[in-house]
């Protein structure tokens, strides 16, 4: 098949990236499927547990606020109203809660804003202590259910759910702008064909073909998009990232419109879009160290411990794999929101150091947010923060120790360990005279 021949090239079949960035360890996220059926009353997760996939809400929205350092943003939340006129949606991850980037793990501020998002959620474990603001009346675009535990962009939902972009037709207007109709279905075929959706394109629409980066004026060059005029598509298949802009048509209802934002053409090119951001996060995660949950402590004499930590889930396998029994490691006192407690010195300054006496992996079921890995580390000195139940970041001793910047740590004052929700924007009902 020739390079022209074809919108798109195809190949056999687009490999399902559990090697990039799902951790063979972390199966959890796979499991966020069962929330088929959700329960009817909205779950409040316990402070030191992983709450069950079950139980959590499933929503979409659009990204289009994001305060990295304090795990929280804004969603403007998919539903019946039209999309420019919808209130924003305050939310704030959970400590374990994940975020998955073109198919890979990531941080919030690798997420453009204006990206459509996935998300699982629930009601805050404490509301008292709440980043974003409690929702008392819940509705369609306002969800009571705000602490998220996975948010992932449509190529990582896809992905994960074994579904696939087909494409019908295309119609494009002066070279400039058109519009693709698209269905999401199994890749594997049977149940689950959604309904066809009709979808923009224009010259900000990037195609990614192998290591290429294409725009809509190369295709057409190609003479494998038309101009002007419509062209089938014979319904092949692709990983679509959706974003929503204004069409300027909202009178007729054809403001919820999403818009394509990027298509990759074949297999090796969503590869090589989650490689590169599983190398983002890897080095985030090496600087920041391992987030995880302190499980239990068994205390000797003089001060000397032995803490049990769950390392939390959807990592890169590389960074589970640098945990080994016999090494030395480092672990300090974190916040919920995964800030360090302190930072104006180095964290290996304040942290409790001592050999790695243990590396557990659970085989039953991994609870979506967990690793199924636990690490037992003896330590000379035990911190206040190590308590069962609290958060801490650990290290092996071969990662860096880093200084982090002044946004990330709170140095133990109150009001940066529960930033105030007040910060976030309020929406009232809009009212036509």
């Amino acid at each position: 098949m020739t390079r022209r021949s074809s919108f798109f090239v195809r190949c056999s079949s687009f490999v399902v990236l559990g090697l990039l960035g799902v951790s063979a360890h972390a199966a959890d996220e796979a499991r966020g499927t069962k929330n088929q059926e959700q329960a009817s009353a909205p779950f409040r997760p316990e402070a030191g547990k992983f709450p069950p996939a079950e139980q959590a809400k499933a929503y979409d929205g659009q990204l289009i606020f994001v305060d990295h350092a304090n795990r929280r943003g804004s969603l403007r939340v998919t539903g019946g109203e039209l999309m420019h006129s919808t209130a924003p949606q305050p939310f704030a991850l959970l400590p374990y809660g994940m975020v998955r980037y073109h198919g890979a793990p990531a941080d919030l501020r690798n997420v453009p804003l204006g990206t459509m998002m996935h998300g699982l959620f629930y009601l805050p474990p404490d509301p008292k202590l709440s980043s974003v603001q409690v929702v008392d009346k819940a509705s369609l675009t306002r969800p009571a259910e705000n602490h998220a535990i996975l948010l992932e962009d449509e190529p990582s939902f896809c992905l994960r759910v074994g579904k696939v972009w087909k494409l019908k037709d295309v119609t494009i207007k002066g070279g400039k702008q058109g519009l693709i109709v698209a269905r999401r279905e199994p890749k594997a075929g049977g149940e689950g064909k959604e309904v066809e959706r009709q979808m923009s394109i224009d010259a900000t629409t990037r195609f990614w073909r192998g290591r290429e980066q294409l725009g809509l004026a190369d295709l057409i060059a190609e003479g494998l998009l038309p101009a002007d005029g419509n062209k089938a598509l014979d319904g092949q298949e692709v990983y679509l990232g959706l974003a929503w802009k204004p069409d300027g048509n909202w009178i007729r209802r054809t403001g919820n419109r999403q818009h394509i934002s990027d298509i990759w053409l074949d297999a090796k090119a969503m590869q090589r879009a989650s490689q590169h951001q599983i190398e983002i996060h890897r080095e985030l995660i090496r600087c920041r160290w391992m987030p995880a949950y302190v499980d239990a402590v068994e205390y000797g004499k003089f001060g000397n411990a032995t803490v049990t930590a769950t390392l939390f889930g959807g990592m890169d396998p590389s960074l589970y794999a640098d945990f080994k029994q016999g090494i030395n490691g480092q672990f300090a006192a974190s916040e919920f929101n995964l800030k360090h407690a302190y930072g104006s010195v180095t964290e290996t300054l304040v942290a409790n150091s001592g050999p790695i006496v243990e590396v557990m992996k659970q085989e039953k079921e991994v609870p979506l947010g967990s690793s199924g890995i636990q690490i037992k580390i003896q330590v000379t000195q035990i911190i206040e923060g190590a308590r069962p139940g609290r958060v801490i970041r650990i290290r092996p001793m071969n990662w860096p120790d880093d200084a982090v910047p002044r946004e990330e740590y709170t140095e133990g004052h109150h009001d940066e360990r529960f930033p105030s929700p007040d910060t976030m924007p309020k929406y009232g009902p809009i009212r036509l005279n």
